[in-house]
């Protein structure tokens, strides 16, 4: 039995072809559709052309012509089982035993291209990326990895924003990475947000002409082993904040420990997009959001059935919903070597000092031209006005006000 699907103004229907009953040409289809869709064949315009569903009345059916002929055979449609045609036809019907319909529908109007697809989304692989790469900062990538290798040793997740500026021919550039305050795990990872260090971040990023343009994150050493790109959890994450970020170039980076020829351990950065059919099924809530311990990770779970390929499916592997981005490097302006935030270790007035003091040869500017400094500084002033003024004489390299340096030398004294 070959099941074709027909998709017309009152949704997707399914019409059962009888392998035996040798249907092989449009008139034998046609017929079948008036036997179990109600539908006479003289009102019947068929197409492989879903536009078709946007004509609005007989004539412009008529511009539909590659199922025209009655004795077109079949097979050359390329139709197998699970292919859809899209059908026109005019008057009422009745749909299987359901109350009769008209060209307008049950809520008054015409039904779209759009309205029809909303009700059986589509996923599939997208090819190209939004963004043509992206290049990360040698320094702050190697902190975030050094962190996660040697204090963490993989053992569990460990996560952080990324920030710096995207060109416009799609060139994402990351400068520096805030890692908020947060619970890893050995497979979930909880970000616990802080509204307000997150205003002093942003506030920083605009000082030093910077926008958020992604998250990375690192699996954990027992996920080496697994068979997906990202587990399901994961995914959610990323779908959440992507979508949450509204920027179309957004980046997912993952670190990853990964055991080489010689039985050795090599850290790996790779960088993903989460697909636009992906990002718009987290918006619109088709993901199951409650995860249990036995599901597979490689597979995200839907409320509602979509279309993969020819199947209707609640579970979508993975990987249709990753788009992969080339990764390069660079070295930026920002060191990184004050301690970062929200780690084991609290940051104190002494780490000012001794930052201070190693570069003490150096111009103010120099000195403190390093985000996280400029994060621990910005707990002390006018997040609206002061710590944007700050990052801007950090982005040009300026002369910083008396003031500002008053302030922050007297705040390392206070060690």
């Amino acid at each position: 039995m070959t099941m074709l699907r027909i998709r017309s103004r009152d949704g997707l229907e399914r019409v059962s072809v009888d392998d035996e009953a040798h249907v092989t040409t449009v008139s034998q289809l046609k017929t079948l559709i008036q036997d179990q869709l109600q539908i006479p064949i003289h009102n019947q315009t068929l197409s492989t052309d879903r536009n078709l569903l946007l004509a609005k009345s007989p004539s412009e059916f008529l511009s539909f012509t590659d199922m025209t002929d009655p004795n077109l055979p079949l097979t050359s449609l390329n139709l197998s089982h699970g292919s859809i045609l899209y059908l026109a036809y005019e008057g009422e019907r009745t749909i299987r035993g359901g109350p009769a319909v008209t060209p307008a529908g049950s809520f008054g109007r015409k039904m779209t291209v759009e309205d029809l697809i909303a009700r059986q989304m589509r996923v599939g692989r997208q090819e190209t990326s939004h963004c043509d790469s992206v290049s990360f900062d040698r320094g702050c990538a190697n902190a975030f990895q050094h962190y996660v290798n040697e204090s963490l040793a993989f053992a569990v997740k460990r996560g952080g924003f990324m920030y710096g500026n995207v060109s416009e021919d799609g060139q994402v550039e990351v400068n520096f990475i805030y890692e908020p305050p947060q619970q890893g795990m050995e497979n979930n990872l909880i970000l616990m947000r802080d509204a307000v260090e997150e205003k002093r971040v942003d506030a920083i990023a605009l000082g030093l002409g910077m926008r958020r343009v992604g998250f990375i994150f690192n699996q954990t050493v027992t996920q080496d082993k697994k068979e997906y790109t990202l587990s399901n959890v994961e995914v959610l994450l990323a779908a959440q904040l992507h979508a949450e970020s509204e920027l179309k170039e957004w980046v997912t980076a993952v670190v990853k420990l990964e055991i080489n020829e010689d039985g050795g351990a090599d850290v790996h950065f790779e960088a993903f997009q989460m697909s636009d059919i992906c990002v718009r099924l987290f918006k619109e809530g088709w993901f199951e959001t409650e995860i249990g311990s036995d599901d597979d990770p490689k597979l995200s779970k839907m409320k509602k059935e979509v279309v993969v390929g020819v199947k209707d499916l609640k579970e979508v592997d993975n990987d249709f919903f990753l788009v992969v981005v080339k990764i390069l490097d660079h070295q930026g302006s920002l060191s990184c070597t004050f301690p970062i935030e929200n780690r084991s270790i609290q940051t104190t007035m002494r780490a000012l000092k001794t930052h201070l003091e190693r570069a003490k040869s150096l111009p103010f500017v120099k000195r403190i031209s390093d985000f996280h400094l400029l994060l621990f500084v910005a707990q002390f002033l006018d997040v609206s006005s002061d710590v944007p003024a700050l990052a801007e004489c950090v982005r040009l390299q300026s002369h910083v006000p008396e003031g500002y340096e008053l302030l922050i030398e007297s705040m390392a004294a206070t060690s």
